[in-house]
């Protein structure tokens, strides 16, 4: 491969090893200059690796930027692009805050007295006798001087950085901003005599320390909040590395156990999995049998009977019977691991919206500054006398109107607002780029339980045979139940309740796994299981087939019931579909967007409720890599993807889609995944939150407009062109008011999203 140059600094750039230069297609490349920054010519190909070289799972082994993924680091630091601070690819299990929020917290609150105290003496100190107006400017300067070179100090760097970089960013602007009006101010506080009489008030040379202040304690704030809302994004990793357990229990060849970090368990080992515990890795039952927990993959609530020969996976849980089971994949190769890279890629891959202020930003701030040069040399040269004060005044003019307070609070502001908005109507947004972006999604991907569904099975329908009636066949059924915590057996209790049925206490009661269970009712035999425990316990099922075809059809499960050896009736429980689901998905269709269903039921049930709500496109026993994918074929065909789930196992699907919508019923790990959260689990609630997204980015639209018209305006104003026509110059302190205005009329705006009307629901 040829040698190229670092896109950032523009430095020579060299393969990062003479042995490996390949990774999934895509090249990593290091900058002879010592940035130490690895680019990588590919990134969405280095994001989905093949599984020969995943992603690290190592905490902390690199850090990435969130906003230009390309930047890859072996340590802390901030992005030489953007100036964005690092944060890990992979986090660690532990709450440590990050160490910039913990150092922007600290300059904040140690100047903000000081900016606010400033800010009071410059709009109300002329108004005072106690202080004079020269000691006022000094003191001015003096509580401005400790916020400028110390609280901004990090701005400052990344300013350099930026032109260091040749990579003009917001913090060119912030710097350069802020950086002019103070040092604007110091020359007119240290040596008033250069200004022009023109530029005195109050009996004082304008100064505009309090700008330099303010700027720099809203700039903090906003990186405060920002960092803050950042740090959620790595939960949904840490939960599920929260998963794994942490040690397994080993059974070496001699026959002895021990109790071994789950780090130091090797293919091949034969491990011993006790009720209740979780599964260390994945891996093949050898001895033994038991009910496995799989809802962290599956979402669905059914422990899965597991007898030798079956397939079990790392970190579901155990039932109450024990195995010893064989380790095939550890570390990085077990299904959990998997999923773990799936949501880093996912989140990694999909770098934020680029709004207009981050699109124009290099252009806008040449542009400032050669205008500001330009108006200097045009003022020093042609100009009247004294030409190098009106050259040095009009420059910082040109420098303070065009200051990004603003073009900063543009997007903010819409953003708060319209959050807090949605809080309102049950929607929680994790993010701004899943507000910008939910408004252009045209395809919905669905999961079924917990979403489409309640969650929880309910009663359905009891049958009786044989003179047996169905009131009679739900006692029985709810009498043996009674002894277990089964959500079916659950179910039929409560129903059984409800009703009002005298239920018999129930001995000998033994839970059959993943067929069914039995015991003594009365001083006779019952069993409620499946057509294979009927078989077992020699009943004939056979009469009540028809039945349970059609009741599996219809979404529920159906469990057959035998007293004393002889089938005398069926119990059915299903879970019941939502009454929102049905209007939401009407209204999503009505707006044209595309619904799918995605679930990892069996493909019968997930095809009758599919019926109910009139989907059309169903995928049924889908895996969480499934999920995943189905978003990327669509998303490679164009479509625009949200997908909606409550589960563990909808985690990395919801962190690959354009917009992640988790219902606030669910998983936490649902909800981190997610950008998009339903708080009252309803799906009415895309729509408002559709609603939202609308409002605001019209907002921001508009927010963008006022700051960009003030600079348009303002800036050829205060460089001087109406001078030579009307004899009208733009003062630092003009320049000043019409920032401020600008800000104003961006809050203003902004705050109107609170009355903004959304749909009842």
């Amino acid at each position: 491969m040829n040698a190229s140059h670092d896109p950032v600094c523009g430095m020579t750039v060299k393969p990062d090893s003479p042995h490996r230069t390949e990774h999934a297609g895509s090249e990593f490349r290091f900058c002879s200059a010592g940035c130490r920054t690895k680019f990588v010519t590919d990134p969405a190909k280095y994001l989905a690796p093949s599984p020969a070289e995943p992603v690290s799972l190592q905490p902390g082994a690199q850090y990435t930027c969130p906003m230009h993924p390309e930047i890859l680091r072996d340590a802390p630091g901030t992005c030489p692009i953007c100036g964005m601070a690092l944060e890990p690819v992979m986090p660690s299990l532990g709450d440590e805050e990050n160490p910039e929020l913990t150092d922007f917290r600290r300059r904040f609150w140690w100047t903000l007295p000081l900016s606010l105290l400033v800010f009071a003496l410059a709009m109300f100190g002329h108004r005072t006798t106690w202080i004079s107006t020269n000691a006022r400017t000094w003191f001015e300067l003096v509580l401005t001087a400790p916020v400028v070179l110390w609280a901004a100090w990090p701005f400052f760097q990344r300013w350099a950085q930026s032109i260091a970089n040749r990579s003009p960013n917001m913090w060119t602007l912030i710097g350069t901003g802020v950086g002019a009006a103070f040092g604007y101010s110091v020359v007119a506080t240290v040596a008033p005599d250069l200004f022009p009489e023109s530029f005195r008030e109050h009996g004082r040379v304008a100064v505009y320390f309090e700008a330099a202040a303010i700027i720099v304690s809203l700039t903090l704030l906003g990186q405060i909040l920002e960092l803050t809302a950042r740090s959620s994004t790595s939960a949904a990793l840490r939960a599920l590395l929260g998963l794994a357990p942490k040690t397994a229990r080993r059974i070496s060849a001699e026959g002895n156990e021990d109790d071994i970090p789950l780090a130091h368990v090797h293919v091949g080992d034969r491990l011993r999995v006790r009720p209740g515990e979780k599964v260390p890795v994945d891996g093949e039952v050898l001895e033994g049998r038991s009910s496995v927990d799989e809802s962290m993959l599956t979402g669905e609530p059914m422990p899965i009977e597991k007898r030798p020969g079956d397939k079990v996976v790392g970190a579901t849980m155990n039932g109450t019977g024990a195995f010893i089971m064989r380790a095939e994949k550890v570390g990085s190769g077990t299904v959990l691991a998997q999923i773990v890279q799936l949501v880093a890629q996912a989140q990694r891959s999909r770098a934020p919206m680029q709004r207009l202020a981050d699109k124009v930003s290099f252009w806008f701030v040449l542009a400032v500054l050669g205008i500001a040069v330009g108006t200097f040399f045009v003022w020093g040269l042609f100009g009247p006398e004294p030409t190098w004060t009106f050259a040095v005044v009009n420059a910082v003019a040109v420098l303070i109107i065009a200051c990004p307070c603003a073009l900063g609070l543009a997007t903010p502001m819409s953003i708060m607002v319209a959050s807090g908005r949605a809080a309102q109507a049950g929607v929680l947004f994790r993010d701004a780029e899943a507000i910008e972006r939910l408004r252009t999604i045209d395809t919905l991907i669905v999961d079924k339980t917990g979403t489409l569904t309640q969650g929880k099975p309910v009663f359905r329908e009891a049958i009786g045979v044989d003179g047996h009636t169905s009131d009679e066949v739900l006692r029985l059924s709810a009498s043996l139940d009674q002894g277990s915590e089964h959500p079916l057996a659950d179910a039929i209790v409560t129903e059984a309740r409800r009703r009002e049925l005298r239920l018999s206490a129930a001995t000998d009661f033994d839970s059959v796994t993943g067929l069914g269970v039995r015991g003594h009712v009365e001083g006779r035999a019952v069993v409620i299981g499946s057509k294979a425990l009927m078989l077992e316990v020699g009943a004939d099922a056979g009469p009540l087939a028809d039945a349970a075809e059609r009741l599996r059809d219809a979404g529920a499960t159906a469990m057959f019931v035998a007293l004393d050896g002889h089938a005398i009736g069926m119990i059915a429980v299903a879970d019941p579909i939502k009454d929102t689901s049905r209007l939401a998905i009407q209204s999503l269709q009505a707006m044209g967007v595309r619904v799918v269903m995605a679930t990892g039921d069996g493909l019968s049930t997930a095809r009758a409720v599919a019926r109910e709500l009139a989907i059309d496109e169903v995928h049924g026993d889908v895996r969480p890599q499934d999920k995943a994918r189905l978003v990327g074929e669509l998303q490679a065909a164009g479509r625009r993807v949200a997908m909606a789930g409550d589960g563990i196992n909808d985690a990395p699907a919801l962190a690959a889609a354009d917009v992640g919508i988790a219902m606030g019923t669910g998983t936490d790990v649902a909800m981190s995944s997610a950008q998009v959260t339903l708080v009252k689990g309803d799906l009415r609630g895309i729509l408002r939150a559709r609603e939202v997204s609308e409002a605001a980015v019209a907002n921001m639209r508009q927010n963008m407009g006022f700051a960009f018209l003030y600079n348009a305006l303002g800036v050829p104003v205060a460089a001087g062109v109406l001078y030579p026509v009307f004899g009208l110059l733009l003062s630092p302190m003009l320049a000043a008011l019409a920032m401020s205005l600008s800000s104003v009329s961006v809050v203003a705006n902004a705050l109107r999203l609170r009355g903004a009307s959304l749909r009842d629901g």
